[in-house]
């Protein structure tokens, strides 16, 4: 069967493979037993870093995992499917409700779990569901570790375990996770700045934030103006959040507000508004956020980690202060990969995953506008005025909906245009072509001066991936 993990964990359309709650289950009992147990992994003499092996008897010691969710009405039924796969295997379950996905790392590492799941499609539409798992110290798994869970889902070899009598895991919910959480965010914040007379326009695009993020900036002073706080199951991520930022535009415009910021379904990742109701992207966010933490010392080794869909004006602009650039693969684990290998604290994505190593273990939506804030505040500049400083070439993107996927190498005609395209950008433009991690697209990105061209060029070379894979 084809493989079960993607970039960001597993996902798909919610209650068809791989999504059902069959393969939920498998998945919770394939998770609890690598957990309980201490074998070596594809040779490896010791477990990957994050999960604690047991001594002794593996029953010695309950094993227990969180479990979160954001606000699908799926997730009602991979939550109860994955808790009960964990459950049959002796290990026992806390389950917390809606909490964003940094939300259930931090948690999983404060209450000393030995693994947390997030049951979130993050930016898909309801319909959609996913499920990531974190190790006991917040951070996603390597693929080792997820190949090897997967391989445990897939087969046979823990088909008979079943532990019964008093051996059988129990479930608990604790219900407080929301103010703990807001508690440690709050904490994150200067403590000698507080948001007092700022107005903010908030979107939470009825996900796992709708209760955590407007307490954050309430209790720090501001005036907060709320939407997509009302979440139906049904209604996340539609036509609201980090994935729709004209509608925080226009509040922030209706509303006269200082700042807008627009979260995702699952609270990992934030887009903002200006006070004139312009975007502020996931590449400007890190560049003012490089630059303040570069002018105070904070910057480790001078360097902050993109992917290569970040803008190439944001390099520029970090090169002049002396900051160094790197680019890992697309997705925020492998962003926090790097940063951990290159001793790096900040990085991030254009889309608006923002990590800041030294306060979080992955992208955090709150934490991201709250350092934005504490820029402003500091500085008594307006956004308009601070994003000034990361000048921005103009970047089109073109997503191709595909019915099969080979390498791109062995579609000649595509490379052709591709190459031919890049001659035509000369050292003034980039092209950038690749599969979606979580979904059956295509991705077409291209950078240059002359907005028209580079659509032109994008739609071009869409159109022939188009031809070739659909």
């Amino acid at each position: 069967m084809k493989r079960l993990f993607g970039t960001d964990g597993v996902r798909g359309l919610a209650n068809e493979y791989p999504m059902t709650g069959e393969t939920a289950m498998a998945l919770g009992r394939a998770v609890a037993h690598v957990l309980q147990s201490t074998p070596s992994l594809h040779g490896k003499t010791s477990l990957p870093v994050g999960v604690r092996p047991l001594e002794g008897d593996a029953r010695s010691r309950r094993v227990k995992i969180v479990v979160g969710k954001d606000t699908r009405l799926s997730g009602y039924m991979i939550e109860h499917s994955f808790a009960a796969g964990v459950l049959s295997m002796g290990a026992d379950v806390i389950l917390i409700g809606p909490l964003s996905t940094p939300g259930v790392a931090y948690l999983t590492h404060s209450i000393r779990a030995d693994a947390g799941i997030m049951i979130s499609a993050s930016h898909n539409p309801f319909h959609d569901n996913g499920i990531k798992i974190f190790s006991s110290d917040g951070y996603k798994l390597p693929d080792e570790l997820e190949d090897e869970i997967e391989r445990l889902a897939l087969g046979n070899d823990i088909r008979d375990i079943r532990p019964t009598g008093d051996l059988v895991g129990k479930a608990y919910r604790i219900d407080d996770v929301h103010y703990r959480y807001v508690v440690y965010l709050k904490g994150l914040f200067a403590r000698d700045l507080d948001l007092i007379g700022m107005r903010v326009a908030l979107d939470c695009a009825h996900g796992a934030a709708y209760k955590t993020a407007p307490l954050v900036f309430e209790e720090l002073g501001a005036e907060v103006l709320k939407s997509g706080v009302s979440p139906n199951g049904l209604n996340i991520n539609h036509h609201c959040g980090a994935l729709h930022p004209g509608h925080i535009s226009k509040q922030v415009l209706k509303y006269r507000a200082d700042i807008g910021i627009a979260l995702d379904g699952d609270g990992d990742r934030c887009i903002l508004s200006d006070e004139n109701g312009e975007i502020v992207d996931g590449d400007q966010i890190i560049g003012l956020c490089a630059l303040a933490m570069k002018q105070e010392g904070l910057l480790a080794n001078d360097s902050v980690v993109t992917t290569p869909m970040s803008n190439i004006g944001l390099e520029q602009a970090l090169k002049k202060k002396g900051i160094s650039m790197l680019r890992a693969k697309v997705g925020d684990r492998y962003v926090v990969e790097m940063m951990r290998k290159q001793g790096i604290s900040l990085g991030g994505e254009q889309s608006g995953h923002i990590v800041f190593l030294d306060s979080s273990t992955t992208g955090d939506g709150i934490l991201a506008a709250l350092k934005i804030l504490e820029i402003m505040k500091r500085t008594g500049k307006k956004l308009s005025d601070l994003k000034k400083q990361i000048a921005l070439y103009p970047q089109v993107r073109e997503d191709v909906k595909i019915k099969r996927r080979v390498p791109l190498e062995d579609l000649p005609k595509v490379q052709k245009l591709i190459i031919a395209t890049e001659k035509k950008l000369k050292n003034k433009g980039r092209v950038f072509v690749r599969f979606s991690g979580t979904e059956n697209l295509c991705r077409v990105m291209l950078e240059g001066e002359d907005r028209e061209k580079i659509t032109g060029y994008a739609k071009s070379i869409a159109d022939a991936i188009r031809k070739e894979l659909t």
